[in-house]
């Protein structure tokens, strides 16, 4: 052996002191190969303190010699500017010059400055040729990154199987970047059949070699339970050492896990110290989270106007959710002037493209006129998007439509909208699909199957289900008739101060059924209901009034209760009112205004106010005396049907 051979000996067991002694000896004399040994342990600061000048100095005498390796070098220092001023152009001549005589990491070497632009203009097409190069020579970086070009399509056609192979040959030569590329192959079955379990095996082998990116994918894994066990303090583990290493997807997934508390105690405060190191670092999603967190004062004081500016930032980086709660602010004011216009054009960006609570929003301004000229049509297009991405709000919104009429033509098809909202727990669509057997609208009537929908409403305290729940028991529709039930139900649904339940336990205190007789009770009720503006308790609190029932008899306080209820349209308490003014009841007699509450009593099929109407023009009372009219009325009286008896049950006309 050499004195030569043995100083490389010694350079491969690690004692480069005793090497460099020799190299010098040797390359002092010319020899090449000792003088491109002695520029990589300058290089390096092998047995010697590093130099980067005196690696240019060697690495030029070993290139003087046709060795690649040092032509390689002197491209590295003209690259990073290691002992030299930083040039591009003189690196890709080096670099050049090692890739012609065959030096495989030479040829990754220049495929990396055609890749980046950097000394010769950029040009992907060159670029994955000498990566091609390189990688036939088994360059594994090489190897690596024309996986890369395969899975982007530069210089190339995209090809995620070939992309996929190349990725598995150079993570098998222990390759971490590739490692953890594979594992995203198998994770997202791009290129192979999606394999969790695969994907959590390279993840794992790269991860334990402290790579960010596979250790936060891992996090992933664990969180989700693909490809092991869900397990959060797992994933914990695995973020924590990601995001301590600067990775931003990882710090705010370690942020999300604080925020919610998974795998560790719930805290506000350190979720938004995470969500803002990767935030700093521009990662719209944290961006986003820290808006959320100002928006709610989650870890923050609630400050909308800070949360506006988090949202706009996530928004302008393309962050779509941000769009849409940036379209809450301005449409509530929340942190900026209220401003509907605006709202729209936040809206409309996250809607176009695919944020479902975007579209739905967006819906709502075209079917209200919010910031647009009203347009149903218009609304339905945008609720029906988002319904098919199984927005619940929105299929519940789109039943509505089709309920109504508004935007499209009214259909039985509202009946499957409010079914997909209401198998996804969406207590308003479970009440009108309740409704819609109730009353037989859309589908064949069956009670039992709205007692069904209207229970699951109840269990959620839906006060609309409550209410019509109790009218089934109290009707014995679909169940055993039962009042007592029927007022328990009621009652729920009134103490969420629901309108058409305080009404009806009012007629159930008023007649006894369910709970002893008490008017003072059902008075209250109909108050309660009637200073929510509702003409029909208005006027059965007028009635109280009228006959001193659960309240002292007062005349004057019944006229103002009739007239609210008749102003907003009720022909009983226009009837009545007119009889008020027929008899001077409460009021100083006046036939003329009796006439006119008569007539619009009439006009809505009240039969009794018909019999009068004809009676004042039999007399002349509050009108010329006309005898024609009188007759005209009477027969209409004659032919117009009874009024049905008022009771709990009357969906179509109160439900809300």
């Amino acid at each position: 052996m050499t004195e030569l051979e043995q100083a490389e000996r010694l350079y491969e067991k690690g004692d480069y002191i005793k090497a460099v002694e020799i190299f010098l000896k040797y390359a002092e004399n010319g020899d090449g190969k000792a003088q491109n040994y002695l520029a990589d342990c300058y290089y390096h600061g092998k047995g010697v303190s590093l130099d980067y000048a005196e690696a240019v100095r060697w690495s030029r005498s070993a290139a003087e010699s046709g060795i690649a390796a040092a032509v390689n070098r002197l491209g590295n220092c003209y690259y990073y500017g290691y002992g030299v001023p930083q040039s591009f152009e003189d690196a890709v001549e080096f670099y050049r010059k090692a890739a012609l005589l065959g030096y495989a990491a030479a040829r990754s070497n220049l495929a990396d400055c055609y890749y980046y632009g950097e000394g010769v203009p950029q040009d992907y097409a060159k670029a994955y040729e000498w990566y091609r190069s390189a990688a036939e020579q088994g360059y594994t970086k090489a190897i690596h990154n024309l996986g890369v070009f395969y899975y982007y399509g530069y210089g190339t056609a995209q090809d995620y199987a070939e992309a996929a192979k190349l990725f598995a040959l150079a993570a098998e030569k222990g390759y971490v970047a590739s490692q953890c590329a594979i594992g995203d192959c198998y994770y997202l079955g791009e290129g192979v059949a999606c394999d969790y379990e695969q994907a959590v095996k390279w993840y794992l082998e790269a991860a334990k070699k402290g790579n960010a990116s596979a250790q936060n994918s891992l996090g992933d894994c664990y969180r989700f339970g693909n490809g092991v066990s869900q397990d959060y303090a797992e994933a914990v583990k695995w973020f924590t050492l990601a995001a301590e290493k600067g990775n931003k997807f990882a710090q705010r997934s370690l942020g999300d896990c604080y925020y919610y508390g998974e795998g560790v105690p719930q805290d506000y405060e350190t979720a938004i110290k995470w969500y803002r190191r990767s935030a700093e670092q521009g990662f719209h999603k944290a961006q986003y989270k820290i808006g959320n967190c100002y928006y709610y004062g989650h870890g923050v004081p609630q400050d909308y106007a800070e949360a506006v500016k988090w949202f706009t930032l996530a928004a302008n980086a393309g962050n779509y959710k941000a769009w849409n709660d940036l379209g809450v602010c301005f449409f509530n004011g929340y942190g900026v002037e209220i401003n509907y216009v605006e709202a729209v054009r936040c809206y409309r960006v996250a809607a176009e493209n695919g944020s479902a609570k975007a579209q739905l929003n967006l819906g709502s301004c075209y079917l209200d006129g919010d910031g647009v000229a009203e347009d149903p049509v218009e609304a339905v297009r945008w609720f029906r998007k988002a319904a098919e991405q199984g927005h619940r709000e929105a299929q519940f919104l789109l039943g509505v439509c089709y309920s109504l009429g508004r935007g499209v033509r009214k259909s039985a098809d509202a009946v499957k909208w409010y079914r997909m909202a209401a198998e996804q727990g969406h207590t308003a669509a479970q009440d009108r699909l309740g409704d819609c057997y109730y009353l037989g609208e859309g589908v064949e009537q069956d009670y039992s199957e709205a007692v069904k929908w209207y229970t699951l409403a109840v269990e959620q305290g839906f006060a609309a289900a409550q209410d019509s729940l109790g009218d089934c028991y109290y009707f014995g529709y679909g169940v055993e008739q039962n009042y007592e039930k029927a007022v328990a139900l009621y009652r729920l649904s009134a103490e969420q101060g629901y309108v058409k339940a305080q009404i009806d336990l009012a007629f159930c205190y008023g007649k006894g059924h369910g709970v002893p007789k008490d008017d003072t009770e059902a008075a209250r009720l109909y108050r309660a209901a009637a200073e929510q503006g509702d003409s029909f308790a208005q006027g059965c609190l007028a009635e109280c009034y009228y006959e001193g029932e659960g309240v002292d008899k007062d005349c004057a306080e019944a006229v103002k209760w009739y007239t609210l209820s008749a102003e907003q349209g009720e022909p009983h308490s226009q009837l009545a009112l007119g009889n008020c003014y027929y008899f001077g009841v409460g009021v100083p007699k006046n036939y003329r205004k009796a006439t006119v509450w008569y007539r619009k009593a009439a006009k809505a099929g009240e039969k009794t106010a018909m019999l009068r109407l004809s009676q004042c023009y039999e007399n002349g009372y509050g009108v010329k005396q006309d005898r024609a009219k009188s007759i005209l009325w009477f027969i209409k009286a004659v032919n117009a049907d009874d009024n049905k008896a008022s009771g709990p049950d009357n969906k179509k006309r109160r439900k809300g």
